[in-house]
């Protein structure tokens, strides 16, 4: 079996702090190889009200994973009877990641996330390495083989106190720098908000590419 064939992987996913909330973004596309495996991938979702996480990489370490980490916060809630803060829930991931990257495994589980949300200390964006490094991102951040495209454009135009919907324009604007340049990235976008009301699909996109004769 050619693996490296096998393995899904490429995207561009973005998260933008903005002044009264957060803006998180990904494609949907999933490559095997030179193939589009999916074109309906959900890179980008909520794992509770009010925190979002982006996903890029293996897809299903990705999948697993994010399936882990909504067990754990449930466990915790039912346990404790208290919400986890958006920094406890990036530790936590990134020691899932940690784990998961060091384990024995003929195919790496190379994965890497994005996870922004609201608690009682405010809005956090963080970046969960695919070594399980944590970064906080304090104005915005781009993963993924599409990231150089889209970090171009943030750089370029993101100012402090941006608006909620400006976020989503810029994200938008990024997102479509890599779809035209990077292979891996494509088939539409999903944009997610997270605000005061909580976490919210505020745009979803496809792209058709086939010709009508």
């Amino acid at each position: 079996m050619d693996l490296e064939n096998k393995i899904f992987k490429g995207t561009t996913t973005i998260g933008i702090v903005c002044k009264e909330g957060l803006v998180l973004a990904a494609d949907k596309r999933a490559t095997a190889g030179y193939e589009v495996a999916s074109r309906e991938m959900e890179k980008v979702f909520p794992i509770t009200e009010s925190i979002v996480i982006t996903v890029a990489g293996l897809v299903s370490d990705a999948q697993l994973i994010s399936k882990l980490i909504k067990a754990e916060i449930s466990l915790k809630r039912y346990r404790t009877d208290k919400e986890s803060s958006v920094k406890e829930v990036a530790n936590l991931l990134a020691t899932i990641v940690y784990a998961n990257i060091r384990k024995m495994s003929m195919v790496p589980g190379i994965v890497g996330f994005l996870i922004g949300g609201k608690d009682s200390s405010g809005y956090k964006l963080f970046e969960i390495g695919i070594d399980g490094s944590v970064t906080e991102d304090k104005k915005f951040i781009s993963t993924g083989s599409g990231s150089s495209y889209a970090l171009g454009v943030l750089e370029a135009q993101y100012k402090d106190g941006v608006t909620i919907e400006e976020g989503v324009k810029l994200a938008v604007r990024a997102l479509n720098a890599a779809l035209q340049r990077n292979v891996a990235t494509g088939e539409g976008i999903d944009v997610y908000s997270v605000t005061e009301k909580g976490a919210k699909k505020v745009l979803a996109k496809t792209i058709d590419y086939r010709i009508q004769v």
